[in-house]
């Protein structure tokens, strides 16, 4: 896809509501053109998006002027942090869960969240 498609697609999407639930957004693994439109319509929407490392994905957020806040989700969140998550998915949040590189739960901490979610 060209860039001007990307953005007219991105435009379009970012303009309908976003329904209250988790969403898994697979992030590119390498080259941060490899993001579908949709992926980003959902993370510049969630309510909430949580992430391994802040770091890692704020530069993914910079390239595509998201300029949303970055919470962290990783191997040393525990328990208490699901529960909160999950209070948010109740309480109608939208939720985005991104990795850093691909998409959450393969050799990552968030299946323990989504386990917990379901």
């Amino acid at each position: 896809m060209t860039g001007a498609i990307v953005a007219a697609l991105y435009d379009r999407l970012a303009k309908e509501p976003l329904a209250p639930g988790l969403y898994l957004v697979s992030t590119p693994i390498g080259n941060l053109g490899d993001i579908s439109p949709r992926a980003l319509s959902i993370l510049a929407r969630a309510s909430d998006v949580y992430c391994e490392d802040t770091r890692h994905s704020r530069k993914l957020f910079a390239a595509y002027g998201i300029e949303r806040r970055l919470l962290a989700y990783h191997d040393h969140s525990d328990g208490r942090d699901r529960l909160r998550i999950i209070g948010r998915l109740q309480a109608g949040g939208s939720i985005a869960l991104i990795s850093d590189a691909g998409t959450p739960l393969i050799s990552d901490p968030g299946f323990k969240l989504v386990r917990d979610a379901l």
